[in-house]
């Protein structure tokens, strides 16, 4: 029995046998439509989500499966004090499969140690969101044909992003991929991702603070959003938050078939006026999620099509 709490969970060649599967599902949805007849799947939210819960409930739903499970905290026995472990141990009782939502780093690797049944990690804290990272992987080969020889700019908050640094660790396992990290000072890279990370596997990358900098180099930009919050002062956040904003005039100085990725939700960092450009594909990204989603359900479930 295999639990996916990191995308790092599968060695490269496990990954291209996955996204193979999820282009499969794409092409031929109707030859999946009752993989997993009788199975359930558990959603256990303890933080609200939309399109991860949605796009899991979706999944397994086209599979021919059924789902059960909360989607707060405070629908579960968590608010009797219950324990993820103790939760995840009786939930197995219910369900074949289960994902998890926790705002605690770790809190799904805890819970997977009491199961029987396999666990997936649907975002722990600010730590991982593996099944977002497959997304993206799915995304980019569907679109770029390819996951080696790219150009990825990062753009945004990228010190507490999660989603960007597990697409990084991702990447870096795959021939001449080059990082392009765009954001302010107060929210860059932070130290061990370069060091542990790209450093320590030979990746080239450079930093720029203005996105117009980085557009014409770019295979992929990977857009995120830019939280006021996390600045020290309003006026340093005004002065700056310009420059992350994606219109129709940086998307002219981009490559005819890069390609710009979201993981959603957004809020003013790309103009809607991008959504009609053939290059934004923030919205199939989306769509992408439930066909990885489904591969994943049907790899651990070890369900043979």
């Amino acid at each position: 029995m295999r639990h996916l709490m990191s995308p790092l969970d599968f060695s490269v060649e496990e990954l291209d046998k996955l996204l193979a599967l999820a282009d499969d599902i794409e092409k031929h949805p109707a030859k999946y439509a009752h993989a997993c007849d009788g199975k359930i799947l558990a959603t256990c939210f303890y933080e609200p989500s939309t399109r991860t819960r949605l796009s899991f409930e979706s999944a397994m739903l086209r599979l021919g499966g059924q789902v059960l499970g909360f989607s707060e905290a405070g629908s579960s026995s968590a608010a009797k004090g219950e324990s993820v472990s103790d939760t995840i141990r009786v939930i197995s009782c219910y369900a074949d499969i289960c994902a998890i939502r926790h705002p605690k780093e770790g809190a799904p690797l805890v819970g997977s140690t009491k199961s029987l049944i396999p666990v997936i990690n649907a975002g722990d804290g600010g730590h991982q969101h593996p099944t977002q990272t497959l997304t993206d992987l799915l995304t980019i080969k569907q679109k770029k044909g390819r996951l080696d020889n790219l150009t990825v700019g990062l753009c945004g908050d990228l010190k507490f992003g999660r989603t960007v640094h597990s697409l990084i660790s991702a990447l870096v396992r795959y021939k001449n991929v080059k990082f392009v990290l765009i954001s302010p000072e107060e929210l860059k890279v932070p130290s061990y991702i370069k060091e542990e990370v790209l450093d320590a596997n030979g990746i080239e990358y450079k930093e720029v603070e203005k996105l117009e900098d980085a557009m014409a180099d770019l295979d992929i930009l990977y857009m995120t959003r830019i939280q006021k919050e996390r600045f020290f002062n309003e006026e340093e956040y005004l002065r700056m938050k310009g420059f992350y904003i994606l219109d129709p005039k940086k998307m002219a100085l981009a490559k005819d078939d890069m390609i710009v990725m979201h993981p959603l939700p957004r809020v003013n960092e790309i103009s809607v006026a991008v959504d009609d450009d053939p290059r934004a594909n923030y919205f199939e990204q989306a769509q992408y999620g439930v066909y990885v989603r489904m591969a994943l359900i049907l790899t651990l479930l070890e369900v043979q099509v």
